[in-house]
């Protein structure tokens, strides 16, 4: 089989804090920005990655769920347990100096038991964003 990862996608809840963080901080392009009905598509990625993108989407959109899990979705996304992705970096010490300044620091950079450094943080809508460095 022949499979990469196109798309991957993200709830945001507030669309220029969303493009804040990942565009103007994370540095990644803007490829797609879709509205609908008072709602906002955004799609971003990294620049030297053009077949994989984040799509950061209203949380709960889709109108097949109830008032309760739409409710149930709020509340783990202002707790931070809703949606996570992990990012890698060859520079994680000088990414995380960028960050702590601009987002909540969830771990600084740690030497993982199981052979991974790593820090996490939280996007502005509550997401964690887990980020290996390569080696």
């Amino acid at each position: 089989m022949d499979l990469t990862i196109h798309n991957t996608f993200l709830p945001q809840d507030d669309p220029e804090a969303a493009l804040a963080f990942y565009r103007d901080l994370l540095g990644f392009e803007v490829r797609n920005d879709v509205g609908y009905g008072g709602m906002r598509w955004i799609t971003v990625g990294p620049p030297d990655q053009p077949g994989t993108s984040i799509v950061l989407h209203p949380p709960a959109a889709d109108p097949g769920i109830t008032d309760d899990e739409r409710r149930t979705v709020a509340e783990m996304m202002a707790k931070g347990t809703y949606a996570m992705i992990v990012l890698a970096t060859a520079d994680l010490d000088g990414v995380f100096a960028r960050l702590q300044e601009r987002a909540e620091v969830v771990q600084e950079p740690t030497e993982q038991p199981y052979g991974i450094r790593d820090c996490a943080v939280r996007d502005p809508a509550g997401n964690l964003i887990r980020i290996n460095e390569r080696r």
